[in-house]
């Protein structure tokens, strides 16, 4: 009788032993798991913050694109206004000089 006993205790030692390191296995592998999650959503974070920042950097280029195209557009008009100011006034002086 006394070693029935103690198989069964033995038995449940070894059972809870068993148990003890599945659950320590399984504890490892969550830790992994969330420990790598951790890290990816780290690296997420990174990569918006990278692309956020190359877009405000975009977004600049392009505003001074735009302002560099209206100066140039603005100043080719004034030109083209000043030609025209020009033409006419020798237009003009012509027209004085024939009637002259």
């Amino acid at each position: 009788m006394k070693y029935s006993k103690f198989a069964i205790v033995a038995i449940a030692a070894a059972f809870t032993y068993g148990c003890n390191k599945q659950k320590t296995a399984i504890d490892e592998s969550t830790d992994a798991t969330k420990e790598a999650i951790d890290t990816r959503k780290d690296e997420v974070d990174a990569d918006a913050k990278y692309a956020n920042q190359q877009t405000d950097v975009n977004a600049k280029i392009d505003k001074a694109r735009i302002e560099t195209d209206k100066v140039s557009a603005q100043a080719q008009l004034d030109a083209e206004k000043k030609k025209a100011e020009a033409e006419a006034d020798a237009a003009k002086a012509k027209v004085d000089a024939e009637n002259k």
